[in-house]
């Protein structure tokens, strides 16, 4: 006797509705905006840049390599050379990452793993309000208040202190400047250090509770807890944060035109007035015009490039981090 098989129940709904494997179209309607959005910034980015090139134009055609890289900065007699602004920008930055982010980063968890909520509370909240304070503040306050100190209280001992050591001298020697390049650096890390604290307090309050009590539970100390099992999961979203302080410290404008003293030079040291690219384009673009104004934008786009080149730089080493943990 022949015996028919029963027929697959998936195969019969299948068969029954073809449609039932199609993704709901809200699902469909969401991955086409986000998409378009992607998309879009995208296309943004590359507007930017296409237009910034254009108008620069007549800077790299009239100054040349040699002209652009050079540190001969005289718009009276045609001379656009950037490498001072760069360097400015570069050095000013730096200075500003090195002392916001242990800072931040301790604050950070200081409020996640150390104290009590009800300690932490109102810090994050005095946190919150510093990071929406608007750069012209924080500019005006260091010109009338930050630079005088500093100038008549620290900058000159230091200068006194270290006038013929070797390195330190070259660094923070006499002569001094209250509008200098260190003093740029502390208005920076002072406006992009509420802003890396709260991301990275947020990252790291991500950080699973058990496996915080399965390093308490093993016999860690509070700081090989942190060690073990904070940051490796939060490392990546940490350098995240720091990524977009460092763009806020290489992007701002006010405070640093106000503080950084204005000279086109490069030198070794930072006690010395210096400038950068967001600060000299903010001085002279309202009297620019033909190829100094062409020079002017032309550094808006080596700005744009040094952030492209620091994100994916960036990137990069949160990947390797990342394909570090999963091997581990």
């Amino acid at each position: 006797m022949n015996t028919v098989a029963p027929a697959d129940p998936a195969q019969s709904a299948g068969s029954a509705h073809p449609l039932a494997h199609r993704r709901p179209l809200g699902d469909r309607t969401f991955q086409i905006l986000a998409l378009v959005a992607g998309l879009l910034v995208l296309v943004i980015l590359i507007l930017i840049a296409v237009s910034t090139a254009q108008q620069s134009t007549s800077w790299f055609t009239t100054a040349g390599a040699s002209g652009i890289f050079s540190i001969d900065w005289d718009p009276a007699n045609n001379h656009f050379g950037a490498m001072s602004f760069v360097f400015g920008t570069v050095i000013t930055s730096v200075i500003a990452i090195a002392i916001a982010v242990p800072v931040s980063v301790a604050i950070a968890l200081l409020l996640t793993d150390v104290v009590s909520r009800r300690w932490s509370q109102p810090i994050v909240y005095v946190i919150d309000l510093l990071a929406v304070v608007p750069s012209v503040v924080w500019g005006l306050w260091g010109i009338l208040v930050l630079v005088p100190w500093l100038q008549n209280s620290i900058y000159g001992h230091i200068g006194n202190v270290l006038n013929g050591v070797p390195v330190l001298g070259n660094l923070f020697g006499p002569p001094v400047s209250g509008a200098a390049f260190f003093t740029a650096g502390v208005i920076l890390a002072i406006m992009i250090t509420p802003i890396i604290t709260s991301l990275s307090r947020e990252v790291i309050a991500t950080v699973p509770a058990i496996d915080k009590e399965g390093a308490y539970a093993l016999g860690a100390t509070r700081w090989e807890m942190i060690r073990g099992a904070v940051w490796p999961h939060s490392q990546g979203g940490v350098l995240g944060a720091v990524l977009i302080g460092l763009g806020r410290a290489m992007g701002e404008t006010i405070a640093a035109a106000l503080v950084i003293g204005s000279s086109a030079t490069i030198t070794s040291h930072l006690l010395a007035p210096g400038y950068s690219i967001p600060a000299v384009i903010a001085n002279q673009f309202g009297e620019a015009s033909g190829v100094f104004r062409s020079a002017l934008i032309g550094m808006g786009l080596f700005l744009f490039a040094i952030t492209i080149i620091v994100n994916l730089v960036a990137r990069g080493i949160v990947e390797r981090s990342a394909r570090r943990m999963r091997g581990a």
